[in-house]
C-alpha cells in the first residue's frame, strides 16, 4: 500500500462542489492520453480519489469490486500522472488527461476501448501489448 500523507480536503472544496456525485457518492472519470487525444479508460471516483488525485498528481480511483481506493499501477505499474482535470458542464462527468505509463487495460493492451463494431462485427483493433500475467503477477485484475 502506498503511503499517502495527509491532504486538507478543505482545499478542493470549490471542485468537489462543482461535482454531481451519483447516489453511490461516484462519478465517471474518462482518461485520455496527453499528446494524443486517446481515450484510454473508464473508471469511477469518489471524493476522496478526486483530493488524492488532484493533491499529488497521480490519478486514483474508487475501485467498485475492491470497495477502496485504486491507485492506478500501485500493481501493474502503469501509473498515470495528471496533465489536466477537467468537470464537463453538467458536473457529472469527469475528464483526466493523463500521462500514462505502459498500458492503461488491465488486458495489457493500450486502450481498454480496443473493440470496434466494423462491418457487422466487433472486431479487435488493439493488440496486447504487455502479458497480463507480467503486469499482474498471474493474478489477474479486473476494474472497479
Amino acid at each position: 500500500m502506498t503511503d499517502i500523507p495527509s491532504i486538507d480536503a478543505a482545499a478542493y472544496d470549490e471542485v468537489l462542489a462543482a461535482i454531481r456525485f451519483n447516489g453511490d457518492g461516484l462519478v465517471p472519470a474518462i482518461a485520455q492520453a496527453d499528446g494524443t487525444g486517446e481515450i484510454l479508460m473508464m473508471a469511477w471516483m469518489n471524493r476522496d480519489s478526486v483530493v488524492e488525485t488532484l493533491a499529488t498528481g497521480r490519478v486514483c480511483y474508487w475501485s467498485r469490486s475492491r470497495g477502496g481506493l485504486w491507485r492506478k499501477g500501485e500493481t501493474s505499474g502503469q501509473m498515470q500522472r495528471l496533465k489536466d482535470f477537467r468537470v464537463d458542464c453538467d458536473g457529472d462527468t469527469l475528464l483526466l488527461v493523463v500521462e500514462q505509463d505502459g498500458v492503461a487495460c488491465h488486458t495489457g493492451r493500450r486502450s481498454c476501448f480496443y473493440r470496434a463494431w466494423r462491418d457487422g462485427r466487433l472486431e479487435t483493433i488493439q493488440e496486447v501489448q504487455t502479458d497480463p500475467a507480467i503486469l499482474y503477477g498471474g493474478h489477474g485484475h479486473s476494474h472497479g
